[in-house]
């Protein structure tokens, strides 16, 4: 089954199950594939590949992070608490983040054969982000390259 049915189909779900957090944040999701879709020619309806789903799907999480962060930082625990139940919910349907040691083996490689020094480590990132689409946090990518170069 496609990812963005699953979802269609947790929608119905959230609304039988009446969870309102569940629903506005899987309706948010809805909204950005319509959206996607539209923007790149499509049609409301275009079904995306998982791959298209997956990346939307991790920038919307990557804002709940950041708003996470800058409510923590201003004492809004309130908000806080409300995105981080959003990033639980987005985060069901994100694949599993590889761990720094898995990185580590795949980002050596990746060093060896590109053969770049620190000064380059921003295309090593670059290349391994590429690679590892959706797999891999870009902090997590990044903190690795910078260690394996020293």
């Amino acid at each position: 089954m496609l990812l963005q049915q699953l979802i269609k189909d947790s929608i119905k779900d959230a609304m039988k199950n009446k969870d309102s957090i569940r629903l506005d944040v899987l309706r948010g999701l809805s909204t950005a594939f319509m959206n996607y879709s539209v923007a790149n020619g499509g049609t409301p309806q275009t079904e995306l590949t998982d791959e298209q789903v997956i990346d939307i799907i991790s920038k919307e999480a990557k804002k709940r992070k950041d708003s996470i962060e800058q409510f923590t930082t201003a004492d809004r625990l309130d908000l806080v608490e409300k995105e981080s139940a959003e990033l639980v919910i987005l985060q069901e349907f994100l694949p599993q983040m590889m761990s720094v040691d898995e990185i580590k083996p795949i980002a050596q490689a990746k060093i060896n054969e590109m053969g770049v020094d620190k000064s380059k480590s921003g295309m090593i990132v670059g290349a391994l982000m590429k690679e590892l689409k959706g797999r891999a946090d870009g902090m997590d990518v990044k903190s690795v390259v910078e260690e394996l170069l020293g």
